[in-house]
């Protein structure tokens, strides 16, 4: 297979992107929604879906799932589904008067066709995609907006870079996330390396702020936390897939952990009562101080996902040196 070269995915459309022609394809679904599939030549994929500009898929070069989507509720063209890695804008979790999930998650974006100024994007599949303010969304939130989002796949990492910009005449501020489902074989088997000694606002415990005072964190029961002023590489280690996840950040100072636990996932009507098992939420976040543009700014964030064999057990890989940018 040519390198930086995606050979054509089976559809029912066969609709190419643009610039991107051969990198990526457009499958418009017979429920009139459309998805697109990114392919390298390694194996990896990504499929993300024009609503909500939601990824919903991010498989490894043997062709394991990475990312968790519940199976609980049935797939349709205009409902966001638990899982994959969404979009919460201009609010990141429940810190402002919006709904939880902002606006751009309850939209259809469109893939952008407008000349890009970030870097080519060489030996890898990638799609832009663009969500603007109408008139309707200035009735929930009173500001014009351009939010872009480029994705890429390349082999064992998935990189999102979201750019808003201010089409306003007078500024505004926002927080911003990137909420990010990791598949797992075992929730109570898991580490997370990265966060220690870190401030967090425990939502469980009306937002307080604590200091983490855990080596690394296990978990045995519900949790929703804002780390602040995190390290730009986190890693999250499963010990029973031999796999860990190394999450690499910019733009985002913040981290958000959530898992519903048992109680909270049975009360869920978009989730497994045992899907609480096999999955963890990890954002990238900018919640504790929002990001404010003046008319024609923009801000720029980065999120690279990536999925590398260990086996922290056998002490073959020291979960610290990842966290701390060592090499193997």
């Amino acid at each position: 297979m040519d390198e930086g070269k995606v050979h054509p995915i089976a559809s029912n459309s066969g609709e190419k992107l643009g610039a991107n022609a051969m990198q990526a394809n457009v499958i418009r679904d017979g429920d009139g929604s459309s998805r697109v599939i990114l392919s390298e030549p390694t194996g990896c994929t990504a499929e993300v879906v024009l609503h909500g500009g939601q990824i919903i898929s991010w498989k490894n070069e043997n062709r394991e799932e990475l990312l968790f989507m519940t199976n609980k509720s049935l797939w349709k063209a205009s409902k966001v589904i638990r899982g994959g890695i969404s979009i919460c804008f201009p609010q990141s979790t429940n810190f402002g008067s919006l709904e939880q999930a902002g606006i751009g998650r309850n939209r259809l974006w469109s893939i952008d066709s407008s000349p890009s100024p970030l870097p080519p994007v060489n030996n890898r599949s990638t799609v832009d995609l663009l969500l603007k303010s109408t008139d309707e969304d200035l009735k929930t939130w009173p500001h014009r907006f351009e939010l872009r989002l480029r994705i890429s796949v390349t082999a064992g990492k998935l990189t999102v870079i979201p750019r808003v910009r201010n089409i306003d005449s007078k500024p505004f501020s926002f927080t911003f996330a990137l909420c990010s489902y990791l598949s797992l074989s075992d929730i109570s088997e898991v580490r997370v390396e990265g966060l220690e000694t870190l401030d967090y606002f425990d939502s469980l415990l009306q937002r307080e702020r604590y200091t983490e005072q855990a080596d690394a964190i296990t978990f045995d029961g519900e949790v929703e936390r804002v780390y602040l002023s995190t390290p730009p590489k986190i890693a999250v280690i499963d010990h029973e897939k031999k796999r860990t996840y190394v999450l690499r950040k910019d733009g985002m100072p913040d981290a958000v952990l959530w898992n519903p636990w048992d109680k909270k996932a049975k009360a869920m009507p978009d989730f497994g009562d045992e899907d609480y098992k096999i999955m963890l939420c990890i954002d990238s976040a900018s919640v504790e101080t929002p990001i404010v543009l003046k008319p024609g700014e923009e801000w720029k964030g980065r999120q690279e996902l990536t999925a590398v064999s260990s086996s922290y057990c056998s002490g073959q890989l020291d979960p610290r040196k990842v966290v701390q940018g060592y090499s193997y």
